[in-house]
């Protein structure tokens, strides 16, 4: 069997495609750097909490930034959470189109009868407002964001693909994610869920044939042209 066969079997086998947000719907942080946003929430830890912003500044991770807050303090987590959001929200209107082919990929699920969700350890206010920009939002049924104040379930824990499939009222065995990292094979195999492999980056693609992605594929264009061709 073909990668392009691979490919057209998983989709056709997937009542419902969850979609991974950063990468392959849009470059998150391509406008405004992720640095630059794990300094500014380092600096608001910094003010409450010395030890917690010492050891943030060795991160230019938001996301370690933030679990770093919250394992210092909850309400400077909360504090910090709510400053990360808001730089999602700033970041996602200056980042510029959608991942290429990712909008049609989003159009043929639908078209194909298709649901369509994109489960994100972004928040889903900054995936709402992105989608909403680029008029994007009918075609998505579902968003599942960051879990607040509860980073440990985000993926790799398969929580947001549970959550998602729960609110579609289908079993999550029936749905496919596509994402391009490997914590979004991690999740997927944790929920029995398929997986598409998106390798926007040359080594991902033995990456996700190593941790046995149910397919790889380069470009988001190959998702619609697969519903396409089915």
């Amino acid at each position: 069997m073909t990668d392009a066969d691979q490919l057209i079997e998983t989709l056709a086998n997937a009542r419902v495609v969850l979609f991974g947000f950063d990468g392959p719907v849009c470059d998150v942080f391509a406008g405004l750097s992720a640095p630059e946003v794990a300094r500014e929430l380092t600096a608001l830890l910094s003010a409450g909490d010395e030890a917690a912003g010492a050891k943030a500044a060795r991160t230019d991770d938001p996301i370690e930034v933030l679990r770093i807050a919250h394992e210092a303090d909850t309400e400077l987590g909360q504090r910090v959470e709510q400053a990360l959001t808001a730089a999602e929200v700033r970041a996602v209107a200056v980042v510029g189109q959608p991942t290429p082919g990712a909008a049609e990929a989003l159009r043929a699920a639908r078209a194909a009868g298709r649901g369509v969700a994109v489960v994100s350890n972004n928040s889903a206010e900054c995936v709402r407002a992105f989608l909403e920009l680029h008029g994007l939002r009918e075609h998505v049924t579902e968003i599942v964001g960051r879990p607040s104040e509860q980073l440990h379930l985000m993926k790799p824990n398969p929580f947001p693909l549970i959550t998602a499939a729960e609110r579609m009222h289908i079993d999550v065995t029936s749905c496919t994610l596509i994402g391009d990292s490997l914590t979004d094979v991690q999740a997927a195999h944790a929920a029995g869920a398929t997986v598409i492999g998106y390798a926007d980056k040359p080594h991902k693609v033995d990456l996700f044939s190593e941790v046995q992605a149910d397919v790889v594929i380069e470009h988001m264009q190959d998702i619609a042209d697969a519903f396409t061709a089915a």
